[in-house]
């Protein structure tokens, strides 16, 4: 016999727990709330792992092993259109793309993104350009170059 066999048998249909119908019950007075507290208020929702005010387990753990977000590479974007700013014919690297307060010095490689638009023709050092940056570079009578990664 499998569980979803029982039809008329004993267990079929559960009854429900009626509470609060008086002491005879058994299940009376506190209706199975127990005392006082916000658990025997209505409308009580406790946060998943909430232990009353106390520093929950979750937290108590150590946090050990391995995490790959410690080994994400986040880049410095910087937009084609932001790049219009520089003299037509300007080489323009990671000096000069932080004494035009595009990027910061010491934070992370540099990503060419191609929002906006570029009219002036351009050399372009970074680490990263996207494709259509690429393309309107190229468009501009521009050319990138490309630093590796170390």
């Amino acid at each position: 016999m499998k569980l979803q066999e029982i039809l008329t048998l004993a267990g079929h249909k559960k009854k429900r727990k009626r509470v609060g119908r008086g002491t005879g019950s058994g299940r009376g007075k506190t209706s199975t709330r127990g005392q006082k507290g916000a658990g025997a208020r209505a409308g009580v929702k406790a946060n998943y792992g909430y232990e009353g005010g106390q520093n929950p387990q979750l937290f108590r753990i150590p946090k050990r092993g391995f995490n790959n977000a410690n080994f994400t590479l986040v880049y410095q974007v910087v937009n084609v259109g932001s790049l219009e700013s520089f003299k037509d014919g300007q080489r323009v690297d990671i000096e000069t793309l932080v004494k035009g307060h595009l990027a910061r010095a010491g934070g992370g490689p540099i990503k060419i993104l191609g929002d906006g638009k570029l009219t002036k023709k351009l050399t372009v050092v970074a680490h990263a350009f996207s494709a259509p940056a690429q393309a309107k570079i190229a468009a501009a009578g521009g050319s990138v170059e490309q630093i590796k990664l170390p």
